[in-house]
């Protein structure tokens, strides 16, 4: 990785408007952390759309690839992955070498964006995930060898305002996306599960909403706060013939440990089917 470089952001501009794109902005916008004149979006047809962000976070908007990319220092490709061949091409004879490109898309490697690109250019990998929103994500970032050490610096400060960040090989994003990456869904399925579970004991939806989210806010805040790990936290709660025995005992009986952890394989193998196929893809146009 290289050494050099100034990365001084002028702008930043986002190439896809969909719930990535919006999650970054709504965090970067709302937190006060990057002016609304530095940021411009993008997308190909969906020109409703630019006009809510731009009505919702006062971002600059364009139907212009010239004008998105021309000012930019840094492009964010927050299109969906099936439309990212499409977005590059429309883009890729306008980067110059010293702006920075920051992948948000799943299973796309560095190796096909440069295919992509038809030039070896500087990207960063990135897997957040959509708490971003909230300034709340977990970020995983992985660089291409000619990224510079004030690019990735970058990089990772940008992720940082919108959550914590964390710098890995890029084998390990499959691994990534499958555990934080699709991880607040699990999260969701798991609080409506406990709604369904309350509404049966005939407990009133909102209060029980409350409850839940008080639970989980309290049980994760333990884990920040603690140097013990989940399973002796879960053991001192959970009392010999007690209620919390009893109702681990039916996770148990329905092997849940096993349906989360082959869950999170599940997320993280179809990541790696999807890097695959694009290869296999580009081989063929190739």
């Amino acid at each position: 990785m290289k050494n050099k470089g100034d990365t001084k952001v002028k702008k930043i501009a986002f190439l896809g408007a969909g719930s990535m794109a919006e999650a970054m902005i709504s965090g970067l916008v709302n937190g006060n952390l990057v002016p609304k004149k530095d940021i411009i979006v993008s997308n190909r047809t969906n020109q409703e759309r630019l006009l809510f962000l731009n009505e919702e976070y006062g971002v600059e908007i364009t139907d212009s690839k010239e004008q998105l990319i021309s000012d930019a220092d840094v492009i964010i490709l927050a299109t969906k992955p099936k439309d990212a061949e499409a977005a590059i091409c429309s883009v890729k004879h306008l980067i110059r070498k010293n702006q920075l490109v920051i992948s948000v898309l799943a299973g796309i490697p560095i190796s096909t964006l440069h295919r992509l690109f038809e030039k070896e250019i500087s990207v960063v990998r990135a897997m957040p995930n959509t708490s971003a929103a909230i300034r709340m994500s977990a970020t995983a970032l992985s660089a291409s060898r000619k990224v510079t050490m004030l690019q990735l610096k970058f990089a990772k400060h940008l992720f940082e305002t919108i959550g914590m960040v964390t710098v890995v090989k890029e084998q390990d994003l499959d691994a990534v996306t499958g555990l934080s990456g699709s991880g607040p869904a699990y999260i969701y399925y798991f609080i409506e599960s406990m709604e369904k579970a309350a509404a049966e004991l005939g407990l009133d939806q909102h209060i029980a909403k409350d409850l839940i989210l008080q639970t989980l806010a309290g049980a994760s805040e333990m884990l920040l706060q603690s140097e013990k790990n989940p399973s002796v936290l879960r053991k001192e709660v959970t009392s010999p013939g007690g209620t919390t025995e009893a109702g681990i005992e039916m996770l148990q009986g329905y092997r849940f440990d096993e349906a989360v952890i082959e869950c999170i394989k599940r997320a993280a193998e179809r990541s790696h089917e999807l890097s695959i196929l694009q290869e296999k893809v580009e081989r063929k146009r190739a």
